[in-house]
């Protein structure tokens, strides 16, 4: 029985296991966390039940694709609902915009500030579907690994047809003007970790994504994705050992032959590195070993931005909330000149709150609320001090929510824990604190992400930083695709 070993216990690497084991590999997964899920985690205080880590879960159908290769059915191992409302939008004068998948709704909505804008609502929609049926045919759903990849006919058309050298904010000016829609919309390119006025014109297809094929949550917490995940890795055969760090990858003449912890070794003829892309390289595989991926190419990509969180458990309901609200500031996009200029805390960002309990009983005490606050924030660097200014920046976005209508917020708060990239780099290993790895600021970032593939035999990749990019469907598919080239290439060579 040939032997893998998966470090990170990540949706990604839980996703490879799991196609692995049902393949007949003899898997053990390594996570140096004391629970699996990567950057999703449940935490639990007082009677408050809060996710930490990805709380906008969209896609479904690619979770359904990953139970059902191995013969399983989804829904019985979590319970996925879709929300009327994908998010509620609130802007600084008042308006107010609840993103739904009835187009009728939204031009309505729209109409409120822009009657210009709502004519153009459906056309750019159409748009964003053509958008999101371009990557799931020519990038999405494949692997590429190598040059032989990157060149398949057609690749070439469907990255031109992508509009790769028009930004995000630029394919949103063709059809909108007012300030409301252009930051509504530009938002998504923050699902990616970057700016909306850098990132390519084909994160537009997030709008399909969410208006369109839904938002959804998991019943119970979304950390519920990740249980269900452990749970049928475990049950196809796979060992998951947590509260284990790897160490370092052993490499001899150019071919991995397992990995070291501080509790020993494990040998295997296959790994795949759930963690972040450069940190491995960086921290765990020898240089003279990585030829193509050398510390200075490793400091030449742009991280994504990173966020700075909250977990508050309130003793009062707020009825403006919905399950996800975003608060935007009177003029949005100077964040990113913070976060990706001056690698600063924003001084007036937009505010993301998951408030999971609207929708759901027992998420928190009756009369209260778990608010996941979360603000982008940058990627770790010597310009802005975590451990020094983590309380006060706390502070400062609590009251920023008491002005925009959270009365008596900080007054209610029983408790709020926070969460900064300093910490998200301690126990994920991600690269300089970022969220996704690196940015989607250029095409060349966006399109050629640090290959799936190792030149060091036997060694693969899966996560944000790599193909496909970050998102839970999108790790979710990179440990997918890249479980099925290796059990491609197993079944070629034998």
């Amino acid at each position: 029985m040939k032997k893998a070993i998966v470090i990170g216990a990540g949706l990604g690497g839980l996703a490879a296991a799991i196609k692995l084991a049902h393949a007949g590999y003899r898997v053990t997964v390594l996570e140096q966390q004391a629970t699996v899920g990567g950057k999703l985690q449940r935490v639990q205080r007082d009677g408050y039940l809060f996710d930490r880590g990805p709380s906008t879960i969209t896609m479904r159908h690619i979770f359904e694709s990953l139970f059902k290769s191995v013969g399983r059915s989804l829904e019985d191992y979590v319970t996925l609902y879709r929300l009327d409302s994908a998010s509620r939008n609130l802007f600084h004068d008042g308006s107010i915009v609840d993103g739904t998948s009835d187009q009728e709704a939204m031009i309505e909505q729209l109409a409120a500030f822009s009657p210009r804008d709502a004519a153009n609502y459906r056309s750019f929609m159409e748009e964003s579907a053509a958008l999101y049926r371009l990557a799931e045919e020519q990038f999405l759903n494949r692997l590429l690994a190598g040059w032989s990849d990157k060149l398949r006919p057609g690749l070439v058309g469907g990255f031109l047809k992508a509009k790769p050298f028009t930004s995000l904010n630029g394919l949103l000016r063709r059809y909108f003007s007012h300030p409301h829609t252009l930051a509504m919309f530009g938002r998504y390119a923050t699902y990616v970790g970057s700016d909306p006025a850098k990132a390519p014109a084909i994160f537009g297809m997030l709008a399909h994504v969410e208006l369109e094929l839904g938002v959804y949550a998991a019943k119970g917490g979304n950390y519920e994705i990740a249980e269900a995940f452990s749970k049928l890795a475990k049950e196809l055969g796979a060992e998951i050992v947590t509260s284990e760090k790897v160490l370092h990858i052993v490499v001899k003449r150019g071919k991995v032959t397992g990995v070291s912890t501080a509790k020993g070794d494990y040998g295997a003829e296959l790994v795949v590195a759930g963690g972040d892309v450069l940190s491995v390289n960086r921290e765990l595989i020898p240089a003279n070993a990585r030829p193509s991926m050398s510390n200075a190419r490793i400091g030449g990509y742009e991280p994504s931005l990173s966020g700075f969180a909250m977990m508050a458990g309130v003793r009062r309901v707020y009825s403006g909330l919905r399950h996800h609200t975003v608060f935007y500031p009177s003029i949005y996009g100077g964040e990113f000149s913070d976060i990706f200029q001056r690698l600063t805390a924003p001084t007036d960002p937009a505010i993301y709150i998951c408030h999971s309990g609207y929708s759901e009983a027992g998420m928190a005490p009756p009369g209260g609320s778990n608010l996941f606050i979360l603000a982008n924030a940058p990627y770790l660097s010597e310009r802005w001090d975590w451990e020094k200014q983590r309380e006060e920046y706390a502070a400062f976005l609590l009251t920023k929510l008491e002005e925009r209508g959270l009365c008596g917020l900080v007054s209610s708060t029983e408790f709020a824990e926070t969460y900064s990239p300093l910490d998200l780099q301690a126990d994920t290993s991600a690269y300089r604190g970022a969220i996704y790895g690196i940015s989607s600021n250029t095409p060349r970032q966006t399109f050629n992400r640090p290959s799936n593939k190792s030149n060091v035999e036997g060694l693969w990749f899966v996560g944000g930083t790599t193909h496909p990019g970050g998102g839970t469907p999108m790790v979710t598919l990179s440990g997918m695709l890249v479980a099925d080239r290796i059990l491609k290439n197993a079944a070629s060579s034998s």
